[in-house]
């Protein structure tokens, strides 16, 4: 099992219901991220025409693209739950292992990203409504 999983595993049961790819990356479901509220920081790693555009956005998310991500989040709470989001899983899940690396210690992907979200119906904010946080 890669380092990455087992320290994910550790943190399941403190913050969310994490389970790890056989990849090492740890993911929540879309439902437990609409369900969390504010339990977690919400960080979406895609660019900003995507994070405006037709999938929306989960509502209470903050535009971090993926290439700014460490320098972004270097002096955040790595202590702090924070679930990472992008269009379908792929670089929400890089951000996630690479943050792990950085030494956050509660982070995770949303699984299946934007278009999960979408295909599940839950609410997303669209365009710059609502003062988007970019």
């Amino acid at each position: 099992m890669p380092a990455d999983a087992g320290h994910a595993e550790t943190n399941k049961e403190r913050w969310a219901p994490i389970e790890v790819t056989a990849t090492g990356i740890p993911e929540v479901s879309p439902e437990w991220v609409k369900s969390a509220g504010s339990t977690a920081r919400l960080v979406d790693v895609r660019e900003m025409n995507e994070f405006v555009g037709e999938l929306g956005r989960v509502p209470g998310s903050e535009l971090v693209p993926l290439a700014t991500v460490e320098t972004a989040l270097a002096s955040a709470d790595k202590r702090a739950p924070l679930v990472v989001i992008c269009r379908s899983g792929g670089r929400s899940g890089r951000a996630a292992l690479s943050l792990l690396h950085m030494g956050f210690e509660k982070v995770a992907s949303m699984r299946g990203g934007m278009i999960a979200w979408n295909e599940k119906k839950l609410p997303a904010e669209h365009g710059l409504e609502h003062g988007a946080r970019a």
